[in-house]
């Protein structure tokens, strides 16, 4: 066997496999050997077929199989050992290659066409200024965090004057044009609502004050401002009929209900953070400020590494590569899109390309590799994460464990775990080589830079 490389130019080559029957042969008579002795054949023993009458019907498709498997072992192994950078998968010379008939040949030679990586450089320096944006966790932002720990420690208590927010339940009973109940009109027993969700300030301001059995006199197509959702949902009928209701309604409050959020006490402290770890509220702020900040230093990050790969998509410019033979392995790997669909999304696939060959040559460079260890560690924190989402900050590591495996057990989630924890080493590994222009800033501008 003789495998063999010729650059077209810089960007494309011919690749050139010849294999003699030396090289095939004893593979394909094992194989043969081997399929005799699971053939069933009427007249015959298992495992007696002839090997002339298995050679007769099974030699040519065993023949192509066993070539398939060199050829790809050959192309692979070569790629590897002489360093070649290719780009997607060989595909068939139109040209050069010869039609193959396993049937009258036993010499095969196959040509491939391949394309090349470009060759590139990519240096940084200090001066290369990167803006680095630090997200500052205001008082107000521990506050809004504390609050979802209070308010998942609250419950809900009987009141007897309305306040915003209260939640009413009573009696509700349309109303005809004199202002007395209407005969034959809706009436809903235990109709719940919460004028604070209303839409109109007037409709709203009339349950102000408003004490149980308290009967209040409105207009819920006013309120929600003909909203049919709401009004089917408040009188328990269609949406058709409820865009149509337009009557006043009398409301009997028999129930004021309102949520009180709980106190911020040790039980918070040990729900949050862990048994006895945090011993005071002023522990408890600083505890969560710097559980805020670790969660927007991610954010950070992923901001930085945007504003690199613009840096570097234009310190590197625009590169070469084998257009005609990349659009053709798209138009192999999309055959139901049009000629002109893939020209359309070409460039956006070049782009994509070249960023993922800047970033191979920067972890190259920086020694960055990913180990199993490191994948497994990202599973933790990313669940971690979604639990803090929730103000779920002391998850038992058990459970991390457990949830990390199942992410782990699916293939596409893997690879964008691999992927995180590379972006995230490479991150670490570029702050240092350029000039970062510290940025501290609020979220909500923070926010913004993503519009």
């Amino acid at each position: 066997m003789n495998v063999s490389l010729q650059n077209i130019d810089k960007v494309s080559a011919l690749l050139t496999v010849k294999l003699e029957k030396a090289d095939y042969q004893e593979n394909v008579d094992k194989s043969l050997k081997r399929l005799r002795q699971k053939i069933q054949m009427p007249g015959f023993r298992p495992g007696m077929v002839p090997i002339g009458l298995v050679k007769k019907m099974y030699r040519k498709s065993v023949m192509a199989e066993e070539i398939n498997k060199m050829l790809s072992e050959a192309i692979h192994n070569y790629v590897q050992e002489n360093h070649v950078e290719i780009l997607g998968e060989p595909l068939p010379d139109e040209e050069k290659q010869q039609q193959v008939d396993f049937d009258t040949m036993e010499d095969f030679e196959f040509v491939f066409d391949i394309a090349l990586a470009p060759e590139f450089d990519v240096t940084l320096s200090a001066e290369d200024k990167v803006d680095y944006y630090t997200i500052d966790v205001t008082e107000d932002l521990i506050d809004k965090q504390i609050k979802v720990y209070t308010q998942r420690n609250g419950k809900y208590e009987q009141a007897d004057t309305y306040a915003d927010n209260d939640m009413l339940k009573g009696l509700l009973a349309e109303l005809d044009e004199e202002g007395n109940v209407k005969e034959g009109g809706i009436q809903v027993e235990g109709a719940v609502m919460m004028p604070s969700y209303m839409k109109n300030d007037e409709q709203k301001a009339l349950f102000a004050d408003a004490k149980v059995n308290d009967v209040i006199v409105f207009n819920p197509y006013a309120a929600w401002e003909g909203s049919a959702v709401e009004l089917s949902s408040l009188l328990k009928i269609d949406k058709e009929k409820a865009a149509e209701m337009k009557a006043n309604f009398s409301f009997q409050i028999n129930e004021i209900t309102r949520f009180v959020e709980g106190e911020l006490n040790q039980e918070i402290f040990d729900q949050v953070f862990g048994k006895d770890v945090i011993k005071s509220e002023e522990e408890f702020r600083a505890k969560v400020k710097e559980a805020i900040a670790a969660q927007f230093a991610v954010d950070s990050d992923y901001k930085f590494m945007l504003d690199m790969h613009k840096l570097l998509m234009e310190k590197v410019g625009k590169l070469e590569f084998a257009d005609a033979l990349l659009k053709r392995s798209m138009k192999l790997n999309n055959e139901n899109k049009t000629d002109q669909e893939i020209d359309e999304q070409y460039p956006k696939s070049i782009e994509a390309l070249t960023w993922f060959l800047i970033k191979e040559k920067l972890v190259k460079a920086n020694g960055i590799k990913v180990e199993q260890a490191d994948v497994q560690t990202m599973a933790r924190e990313t669940t971690r994460a979604q639990f803090a989402q929730y103000g779920m900050l002391n998850i038992p590591d058990e459970l991390l464990d457990n949830y990390a495996k199942e992410m782990l057990k699916k293939k596409e989630t893997v690879e964008n775990l691999v992927d995180r924890v590379m972006e995230s080493k490479l991150a670490v590994a570029l702050k240092p080589q350029v000039t970062l222009e510290n940025k501290t800033v609020s979220l909500e501008d923070f926010n913004k830079l993503f519009e």
